[in-house]
């Protein structure tokens, strides 16, 4: 799968930054998304947010039924104001909001020995629960292969063994990431 562009990369950062400030300002989406271009694929995508460089929310689609730009701008306004695990983000907050996007290569099944830390993220189904984790946790986290499989299975609300059930799937994935933020070594 072909890297964005800078010019791609910077568009869905504006569009996520524009249609987050909409969202903490006015309470409102935003009107017009670009549906051309980059905007129009269809791929999975997660939107970061960090305040002051903590974790803010995160939110993203494995599976887009929709274009990339509906995506992310949804991705992007859940980040700021749904996640579950955070306050919503409040004006203030927003001057000192950094964005990373990170787009999904497709699925492909994956055996555990095959994984590389740091590049690969899982994706871990057993019947109708699924559970995902981008590159980054493994590397953050300092998780060893198996670790990372089992905190996968956990996200999924399975037992952390249940990798080595038969039922199990362990898909891998990589990512395309890039962050309005000069450290990250983009935009």
């Amino acid at each position: 799968m072909p890297c964005l562009s800078e010019t791609n990369q910077r568009a869905l950062l504006e569009l996520a930054r524009k249609a987050i400030r909409e969202a903490v300002l006015h309470r409102k989406i935003l009107d017009v998304i670009p549906r051309e271009g980059i905007f129009s694929e269809r791929r999975g995508v997660f939107v970061t947010l960090c305040v002051r460089g903590r974790l803010q929310g995160c939110i993203g689609v494995m599976e887009p039924e929709e274009s990339l730009g509906e995506a992310a701008v949804r991705c992007a306004v859940s980040a700021a104001l749904e996640d579950p695990r955070f306050s919503p983000m409040k004006d203030r907050q927003l001057e000192e909001m950094s964005i990373e996007i990170s787009l999904l290569s497709p699925f492909e099944p994956i055996l555990p020995e095959a994984i590389e830390i740091g590049r690969h993220g899982l994706l871990v189904v057993n019947h109708a629960q699924r559970g995902l984790l981008l590159p980054r946790v493994a590397t953050e986290h300092g998780l060893t292969r198996e670790q990372f499989i089992e905190e996968t299975c956990r996200k999924a609300g399975l037992p952390r063994e249940a990798w080595k059930d038969p039922e199990t799937r362990i898909f891998g994935f990589t990512c395309e990431v890039f962050s309005d933020t000069p450290a990250s070594g983009k935009i």
